[in-house]
C-alpha cells in the first residue's frame, strides 16, 4: 500500500497572492480542511493552509471592540502567506502508506502532500486513513456500519 493509492488527486489548491478571505471562502464551499498554496509565478507548492490556521488569525468579536467592517478587513487584508504554512511536509506518491501514517501521527498533522519532481499529485489526510482504518477493521467492506453491543 502506497499513498498514490489513498491520496486524493484532485486537489483544490489557492494561490500565493490571495488573501485570508479567499481561504476562508473556499474551505467554507468545499468542506476541505485543507488548502495546499502554489505559488502564483511558477506553480510550484509553497505552503498549505487549514481550517486552523485562519481560525487562528480571526479577531474575536467576543474580546475586541471592532466593528463589522474592521473585522471583515482582516480578511480581506491579510495576506494568505500570512496564515499558510511554509514548506509544508511532503512525500511522495510512492511512499509507503505506513511511513505516511507514522508522520501524521508523530507530527500530529492533519494532512501531508504527495510531490513528485516538484508538482503537486495529491493529498492524504487523517480522514483519509480513516477510511483506510475502516477498510481493514471491517474486512475490506468500505460502507460497514458498527454494531451496538
Amino acid at each position: 500500500m502506497f499513498v498514490r493509492d489513498y491520496m486524493t488527486r484532485n486537489v483544490t489548491t489557492l494561490a500565493d497572492d490571495v488573501k485570508l478571505l479567499d481561504a476562508a471562502l473556499m474551505i467554507r464551499r468545499t468542506g476541505k480542511r485543507h488548502v495546499p498554496i502554489i505559488s502564483a509565478q511558477n506553480s510550484k507548492l509553497v505552503g498549505i493552509i487549514s481550517d486552523r490556521d485562519i481560525l487562528r488569525l480571526t479577531p474575536s468579536v467576543l474580546t475586541a471592540e471592532m466593528t463589522e467592517e474592521e473585522y471583515n478587513r482582516v480578511f480581506e487584508e491579510t495576506p494568505i502567506t500570512k496564515a499558510m504554512t511554509k514548506n509544508p511536509l511532503t512525500v511522495s506518491p510512492d511512499t509507503p502508506i505506513v511511513e505516511a501514517v507514522q508522520l501524521l501521527y508523530s507530527k500530529k498533522i492533519g494532512a501531508v502532500l504527495a510531490v513528485e519532481d516538484g508538482d503537486l499529485k495529491g493529498i492524504l489526510t487523517v480522514s483519509d486513513m480513516l477510511g483506510l482504518l475502516n477498510e481493514l477493521l471491517t474486512g475490506g467492506n468500505k460502507t460497514s456500519t458498527m454494531s451496538g453491543n
